[in-house]
């Protein structure tokens, strides 16, 4: 069974990095580049266009200033459009990765599994807080939706089965964080009785296989997003 992870569901992303490519940070540094980039254009229209003839009367230092001005502000912009390029070159790389098994994500190191994680959510809609380090009181990831409602991730990088006492503390967890719902996304199997435990509470249980499985089916939205 596929879990999917919607941001619009009723129950409440080489990219392993500590801080990880994401489309929409590169987005969002285009779109400010695109603005700076429109600006800057109006400036130098305006400067040796409109305003030519009338700045020839201003003082030598003022031009200069603005020669300076113009110069550093072009050698920038290009240096920042060199990064979103190089960044946007890395997503679309990462579009074309082979998906991960469960072994390889268990090989990953608990930070890296939590950002590998952390991506998987972001791609579907969530803005992703990582939280785990020493002291996150048990919330590896704290999710909000695009309605404001909050939720929580435990990463369990395991190889033992996931018993009760875990979706418990995740339950725990979730009551103290006031969280509308719980993800726990693991390596390793569920068992039974998690799963039966979990059943009637607003808790997403997401095991090796499952986990894999939505890797490979990232992959497969990653690349129709590429070609559109």
């Amino acid at each position: 069974m596929i879990v999917r992870l919607s941001a619009d569901t009723r129950r409440l992303p080489t990219i392993i990095n500590e801080d990880s490519i994401t489309r929409r940070r590169v987005n969002k540094l285009i779109w400010l580049l695109s603005l700076l980039s429109g600006l800057f254009v109006l400036w130098v229209l305006w400067r040796y266009g409109m305003a030519a003839e009338a700045l020839l009367r201003a003082p030598a230092w003022l031009l200069d200033f603005l020669g300076l001005l113009t110069g550093a502000s072009l050698l920038t912009l290009s240096a920042l459009w060199v990064v979103a390029g190089w960044q946007w070159t890395a997503l679309q790389r990462d579009v074309h990765r082979p998906t991960m098994t469960v072994e390889q994500l268990y090989a990953l190191s608990p930070r890296a599994f939590e950002h590998y994680v952390a991506e998987l959510f972001e791609r579907r809609g969530y803005t992703v807080e990582v939280r785990g380090r020493a002291g996150d009181l048990g919330v590896d990831l704290a999710l909000t939706r695009r309605d404001g409602r909050r939720a929580i991730v435990q990463c369990k990088r395991y190889r033992h089965a996931i018993g009760p006492e875990i979706v418990r503390e995740l339950f725990g967890t979730m009551v103290h964080e006031r969280a509308a719902h719980g993800f726990l996304v693991t390596t390793a199997a569920i068992s039974d009785a998690a799963r039966s435990w979990a059943a009637d509470k607003p808790i997403t249980l997401i095991d090796g296989p499952t986990l894999a499985g939505l890797t490979d089916d990232l992959q497969v939205k990653a690349a129709e997003q590429a070609r559109s």
